[in-house]
């Protein structure tokens, strides 16, 4: 270096300038990173009033009963409307039991309108399979729902069968049979109480 472009003094501003700018900086990051994190503690305390506030909200309403849907079941609505006579009012287990003996041919399942008579203290029945089985299929699933809403001792109080639509077959010649059924279930209640 030569003297002329030497001044010791320019060098030294030099560096003060540079080290003022990097405090100046460090000192901003920091704030930032103070800032950051309150705001995540707010955040995090927000999110836990959120969870607490949902567990209340799904406490305060319990429910009192259970349903099960099936929709456009390929099954005989007439048969459908028998069963769904025959198993109203009866707990989930009882009704599933019963028509497992009319599936063994035990018992007949009790049907209005001409249709043959059976051996015992009924008028007519059949022993209509496939439909009792989509039953039973949708018992098991009541009775799940009624678990899950806790609900002991549940009864089926009501039970619809509608006819759904019904589609063509090959051909467009045949129509299907086609039902919508849905059944529910409340906890059953003693003698001695009151419809509230």
């Amino acid at each position: 270096m030569t003297e002329k472009n030497y001044n010791p003094e320019q060098r030294n501003t030099k560096n003060n300038k540079r080290t003022e700018n990097l405090n100046k900086n460090l000192q901003n990051n920091k704030q930032k990173i103070v800032e950051e994190s309150k705001l995540e503690v707010k955040k995090e305390n927000n999110e836990d009033i959120k969870k607490e506030t949902a567990k209340l909200l799904v406490k305060k309403i319990p429910k009192t009963e259970a349903v099960v849907n099936g929709i456009g079941l390929p099954i005989s609505s007439k048969q459908s409307f028998a069963i769904g006579r025959f198993i109203k009012f009866k707990e989930i287990n009882a009704a599933i039991k019963e028509l497992e003996e009319i599936l063994l041919h035990k018992k007949p399942l009790p049907m209005k309108g001409e249709i043959a008579h059976r051996k015992g203290k009924i008028m007519s029945g059949r022993y209509p399979r496939n439909s009792i089985r989509e039953f039973i299929r949708l018992l098991k699933n009541l009775n799940a729902n009624a678990n899950v809403n806790e609900i002991n001792n549940p009864v089926i109080y009501e039970v619809c069968a509608n006819f759904a639509s019904r589609p063509y077959g090959r051909f467009g010649r045949v129509r299907k049979k086609r039902t919508n059924v849905t059944i529910f279930a409340r906890e059953k209640k003693e003698k001695g109480e009151k419809n509230k």
